[in-house]
């Protein structure tokens, strides 16, 4: 069983996307903004974080960037789990570390796919 954290504003999604990570038969741990998310990631090292893009004083994108850039967490991937899924929002994603996208809403197949890819 691994450890995946959930850094997202909206306690509804994270519980949501626990649900998720657990029927994958993993653990998850919480953060509700960036900067509590990257603090959590450091002292866990998680197999994955499931990161919200959208959210306030540190975004998604900011936080990914900042976890890719920190030895201590850069190897970690990083999957974003947002509303915003534009082609430029992805691409955006990518230059900023992300290894992944997946789009709100989602289906639990289609999120435990992804978990998949990262989680064993």
């Amino acid at each position: 069983m691994a450890t995946i954290l959930i850094i997202d504003d909206v306690k509804t999604d994270r519980d949501l996307l626990g649900k998720v990570v657990s029927t994958t038969g993993h653990h998850a741990e919480y953060a509700a903004d960036g900067q509590e998310g990257i603090a959590k990631a450091k002292t866990l090292k998680p197999a994955l974080i499931l990161l919200d893009v959208m959210m306030p004083t540190l975004n998604g994108f900011e936080t990914c960037r900042k976890l890719k850039a920190d030895p201590d967490t850069s190897s970690i991937p990083v999957v974003l789990v947002t509303s915003k899924g534009g082609e430029s929002d992805k691409f955006w994603g990518q230059k900023q570390g992300a290894n992944d996208h997946v789009v709100k809403p989602f289906t639990t197949k289609s999120l435990s796919t992804v978990i998949g890819r990262y989680v064993r």
